[in-house]
């Protein structure tokens, strides 16, 4: 199964929460309390977060958390990378892959392709859009900057 971690699920939260409301900072106390997450889950998120430059911690009496960007310009792919590092669905798929059988692999090719989709659908997809979820559909249609991707989800 594919599936992002837990922490980058609650980074999406949080930053969603953070996005709900743009231009405030909110404390850890307070992402807690909207989020329905645990302080200290919220605290080990907002790190990584900082790190990559995606929230601005702002110390003082009324310090803490705020995008550091406009939702719109903040990627599900930039939140991925920030608590996981590099998108990689095989490890044929990463360019300094350690793969053994990688200069072989007849599937390599494929994985990376994949890959890519997968990518860029993850680029595509904004935080401003996470707002506001499109409705539920069995055949979900996604544009990205480079492919067309028909996802059909399995009842």
């Amino acid at each position: 199964m594919l599936r992002v971690t837990k922490l980058t699920d609650y980074a999406t939260v949080l930053l969603t929460v953070l996005a709900s409301r743009a231009g405030e900072v909110l404390s850890a106390t307070e992402l807690a309390e909207a989020s329905g997450l645990e302080a200290t889950t919220v605290s080990k998120v907002l790190k990584p977060l900082a790190q990559a430059g995606l929230v601005e911690g702002l110390r003082g009496v009324h310090g803490g958390y705020r995008l550091a960007h406009a939702a719109g310009d903040i990627t599900l792919m930039q939140i991925i990378e920030a608590l996981e590092g590099p998108l990689a669905i095989t490890e044929c798929s990463q360019h300094d892959s350690q793969c053994g059988i990688a200069q072989q692999c007849g599937a390599r090719t494929n994985w990376r392709l994949i890959n890519d989709v997968v990518a860029d659908a993850l680029r595509g997809m904004t935080l401003a859009q996470m707002l506001h979820p499109a409705p539920f559909s069995p055949s979900t249609h996604v544009h990205t900057r480079r492919r067309s991707i028909t996802a059909r989800v399995a009842s």
